[in-house]
């Protein structure tokens, strides 16, 4: 049996050691365990993770311990795909840091410039940021990296994905060469592989098994459903299972928007997040999530990269990712510190071979489910309702209704009484007809063991296009499925 490390052995501060521990982290996952010490030898490193691993400790408390906070010029950047990615992994630092007062910024398009050059001029410890905004201040030179002694790309095959290679390129050579670089990244393919030659001395490799790829804790299932039912079963699976908080993947925006507003118009309380909401909206929708005045979460894939939310209980693959790591960073974001969760995906028939895909990467057999009947759902609305009741009648404080309960038992009889207390309180299956736009099943896969094409076609990281070219991101080319058939992308990956 593996021995646990703890936190306390890992040679780090008192003042960043309290803090991790006031986060409630007690032992070190295995990345954590294998990258701190490296990392505080100023060793430069690529880590080989999924999201969940716990990476953004495992190069935030050696960032920390490095940091001198009384040079207020920038130390550390860490450069991240998404903004909500940089915003997740700012707020953790800024945690890991606070008992060293460490200033921690970030920085993201979609925020007024102006007033991140003012926070720039206050002299932050550490950047977060997205390449396109950090690029965009070092132009202006209203950003200097001259004193960065630590630089970490986070999620480094994302940004390739995007089109962002280049930028991150421009970035790492307006730091000084005499600096630390760490690189995590889930995949290593080759554009990345050529970057950390270029740009790292002698890295030193840690890796987390594929075996360690998916959280034991988390329950997975899969249901075979057609494209015209998946809608009325995802609403019997929330009567039935009633998740305390949940979120829904759709594959690209239009179909996000679509699933928030017909699930809104069943009585649920739900709302949607892409790339196309501005900030102050996301930032909105995910404020209400995490306060649980919002039940159910629709995401795509990239909104969603990099989410670090406690409490959900239930994540629904409303459409099956065209590639395992997406699947893997979906299912992440449940079952979490110590709790178990549940994963459910659907697939229509033509979609089996993902599946299989799937199972092979996360080396764990989904069990299958049978798509409940509205009979069952409102067998599981009025179970709910029956657990209510019993704990109402737990906490003991009926004094006050006891005598109109006395008065209805004159006239009716218990069970009459009781039935009609459940028809009330019991939501009844909602059957009201909503539209969604037909979504293109995936294509089929013909050679099984091949990774999926075109991995940056979400339908919310544009499509894998280069941002500032509106090129593919293979240079021009045509993308691996034109080159196959000549003709456009299947409509599944349009907006």
């Amino acid at each position: 049996m593996k021995t646990l490390t703890k936190f306390e052995d890992l040679g780090i501060s008192q003042q960043t050691l309290k803090a991790v521990l006031k986060m409630g982290f007690e032992e070190a996952t295995p990345i954590q365990a294998e990258t701190i010490p490296l990392s505080m030898e100023n060793k430069d490193l690529i880590g080989q993770a999924q999201t969940g691993t716990g990476k953004t400790a495992a190069f935030g408390i050696p960032l920390v311990e490095k940091i001198n906070p009384s040079n207020h010029a920038i130390q550390g950047i860490i450069i991240a795909p998404t903004r909500e990615l940089a915003i997740q992994v700012s707020e953790e630092l800024y945690k890991i840091g606070a008992g060293k007062r460490i200033q921690v910024l970030p920085i993201y398009g979609g925020q007024d410039i102006s007033r991140q050059i003012r926070s720039l001029k206050k002299g932050p410890h550490i950047i977060v940021g997205t390449p396109g905004r950090i690029l965009d201040h070092i132009n202006r030179k209203t950003m200097r990296l001259d004193q960065v002694h630590t630089a970490i790309l986070d999620e480094a095959d994302e940004m390739l994905n995007m089109g962002f290679i280049e930028d991150i390129e421009t970035i790492l050579a307006e730091i000084p060469a005499e600096r630390q670089t760490l690189l995590f990244s889930a995949t290593m393919p080759a554009p990345i592989q050529r970057m950390a030659e270029k740009f790292m001395k002698n890295p030193q490799i840690v890796r987390v098994k594929a075996k360690e790829m998916t959280v034991p804790s988390i329950e997975q299932y899969y249901l075979e459903v057609q494209e015209k039912n998946k809608f009325d079963v995802l609403t019997r699976l929330l009567d039935i299972q009633s998740p305390e908080l949940a979120i829904v993947f759709g594959r690209t925006k239009r179909r996000v928007d679509e699933l928030a507003e017909a699930l809104t118009l069943r009585g649920y309380t739900a709302e949607g997040i892409h790339g196309d909401l501005t900030q102050a909206k996301r930032i909105s929708v995910l404020r209400k999530f995490k306060e649980g005045s919002i039940d159910v979460l629709v995401a795509t894939d990239v909104a969603a990269r990099g989410l670090d939310i406690s409490g959900v209980t239930h994540v629904y693959n409303f459409d099956i990712p065209q590639d395992p790591e997406s699947y893997v960073h979906r299912i992440g974001r449940t079952g979490r510190a110590g709790k178990t969760g549940v994963a459910l995906t659907f697939i229509t028939p033509r979609e089996k071979s993902y599946l299989a895909v799937v199972e092979r990467t996360t080396k764990r057999k989904m069990e299958r489910m049978k798509p409940p009947t509205l009979d069952e759902a409102l067998e599981g609305q009025q179970k709910a309702v029956v657990e209510r009741i019993e704990q109402t009648i737990e906490s003991n404080n009926l004094q006050y209704y006891k005598q109109a309960a006395a008065e209805l038992l004159e006239n009716h009889d218990a069970s009459t009484v009781v039935a009609a207390v459940l028809k009330m309180l019991t939501k009844e299956p909602d059957q009201t007809p909503v539209k969604l736009t037909e979504e293109s099943p995936l294509p089929q896969r013909r050679d099984r063991d091949r990774k999926p094409f075109n991995r940056g076609g979400r339908g919310d990281s544009k499509g894998g296009y280069d941002r500032r070219k509106g090129s593919g991101r293979y240079g021009g080319e045509k993308r691996p499925y034109e080159k196959r058939t000549g003709g456009k992308p299947r409509s599944f990956n349009k907006q």
